[in-house]
């Protein structure tokens, strides 16, 4: 059934924000480089295959970084992956260093860029040491604001930074003076003096920011509320504000609530399933182990040195995206 919001957009506007054909030309990419494995199983059931798989959430793992960031639902799916496979870390109460969860990152994006591992540890240490240890719930939610907003919070510094060197504009026109005069800010070395920038001042600067990043900023209100509650502050105390605040959580919608973040029932249910059918393969290769002449072996009457026999070598994970089902 259509959503009323899908029924009031034009259609090319709802592709656009949808980012429609972004995927369908990745789809063709992949149908095109696989397409002697896929004829087997027919374009159609490919399609249905990719398309299942980019509403599930599961079509970024192993991907490059220039896919993992081309829409904002992928950022999202990256996200909820990236946590549901590690969030045993937090479980279990490991403390990790910035370049530990880089590797973690890596073992979804092989090519997952340092500098965003950097930026988002950056807002948990603040000036601290970089090789401090962090907790998964904190890493977690300071990478989620970094990296799905990453081009917001790029165009934010630069705001931040005209407003702390004083490149604003020195005046402003008073709507209700009739005379013209002007009310002057303070100069930059007055502004010096106090930490970070005015919280007011910044607000209307990023007013304007939202409105041309419209899908890919926080909600504006949200924005405004953090900003509200002081009367100054620094930039990387924005971004604090930003990945504690539980409402901008809930409107990016990828994790669950912090008080959540270690339960996973589904995922939970999912392993429970996969380590009772693991048991009694596991118990029936160990009973064969045992049996004379197993994994044929000759038994040997006599003893004798044994032959060193070369472990087989791990199966190299297929990076394909779509696999056909069995």
């Amino acid at each position: 059934m259509l959503s009323p919001e899908r029924l009031a957009l034009p259609d090319y506007e709802y592709l656009a924000q949808r980012h429609v054909l972004t995927y369908v030309e990745d789809a063709v990419c992949q149908l095109l480089e696989n397409k002697e494995d896929i004829s087997q199983y027919g374009i159609a059931r490919f399609f249905t295959e990719y398309f299942n798989s980019v509403c599930q959430g599961t079509h970024i793992l192993f991907r490059e970084f220039s896919f993992i960031q081309a829409t904002p639902h992928n950022r999202a799916s990256f996200l909820r992956a990236f946590w549901r496979c590690f969030r045993t870390v937090g479980k279990n109460g490991d403390l990790l260093t910035m370049r530990e969860y880089h590797c973690l990152l890596q073992l979804l994006c092989p090519d997952f860029p340092l500098e965003l591992t950097q930026k988002a540890a950056r807002i948990v240490l603040m000036d601290d040491a970089m090789d401090c240890l962090m907790s998964f719930s904190d890493f977690l939610f300071a990478f989620q604001i970094q990296f799905y907003y990453s081009e917001f919070l790029e165009s934010v510094a630069a705001i931040y930074q005209d407003l702390l060197s004083g490149k604003n504009p020195n005046t402003v026109i008073v709507p209700t003076s009739s005379s013209g005069q002007h009310r002057q800010r303070p100069s930059a070395g007055e502004a010096s003096t106090l930490e970070g920038v005015e919280a007011a001042l910044f607000y209307q600067c990023l007013e304007n920011l939202c409105d041309r990043h419209k899908y890919s900023c926080p909600p504006p209100a949200l924005v405004k509320e953090v900003l509200s509650n002081v009367q100054r502050l620094t930039f990387y105390g924005f971004l604090v504000a930003l990945s504690k605040h539980h409402g901008i959580n809930q409107a990016l919608g990828a994790l669950p609530d912090k008080g959540d973040l270690m339960h996973d029932p589904a995922m939970d249910e999912e392993l429970e399933r996969l380590v009772l059918r693991w048991r009694p393969h596991r118990s029936s290769r160990q009973h064969r182990a045992k049996e004379p002449g197993a994994f044929g072996c000759q038994r040997r009457d006599k003893l004798e040195a044994p032959q060193t026999v070369p472990p087989a070598s791990a199966p190299t994970p297929c990076l394909c995206q779509w696999e056909p089902r069995e």
